[in-house]
């Protein structure tokens, strides 16, 4: 398993949570982006920068995930492609993207998408708040729990 992060807008917290994680498990980690990224010195970490352009990211994303990679985006489009191609999708908020729920939120993101449009809801979601961080922690750490079959020495 490889874990690969949207990372243009991924908070701090979450980063460095999956840093840690990465290093802790030995665990590759991918942070894809369209812009320079600081990451740790790590083997286990690795960043690729695409170029501009809508869904640029989400196209290098697509391309390299594997059945049962693990995909961490707050984009629900990008969660259903990942989900297609077998692998999982975990938002930086802590919700893990399967093909039960997937449907639902792509539908009710194309919902918002076209009430904005029509001016009628204005605003994204709130900043990143501590309650979403542990979330998103909880979560994390139950699906490597369950995925990840090495043992770590200490």
């Amino acid at each position: 398993m490889h874990i690969y992060a949207d990372a243009d807008a991924l908070p701090t917290a979450i980063k460095e949570i999956l840093f840690r994680a990465a290093m802790r498990l030995r665990i590759g980690l991918t942070l894809v982006a369209n812009k320079n990224l600081q990451i740790p010195m790590s083997q286990h970490i690795a960043t690729i920068r695409v170029g501009q352009g809508f869904d640029v990211v989400d196209a290098a994303i697509v391309e390299i995930v594997k059945p049962g990679d693990l995909v961490i985006t707050a984009d629900i489009p990008l969660a259903a492609l990942v989900i297609e191609k077998d692998a999982h999708a975990l938002n930086p908020r802590g919700e893990l993207y399967t093909k039960d729920n997937i449907k639902g939120r792509l539908a009710m993101r194309n919902l918002l998408y076209e009430l904005r449009s029509g001016g009628v809801v204005t605003g994204g979601p709130p900043p990143l708040s501590n309650r979403d961080r542990e979330a998103f922690a909880n979560q994390f750490d139950i699906f490597m729990t369950k995925h990840v079959q090495t043992e770590v020495p200490d």
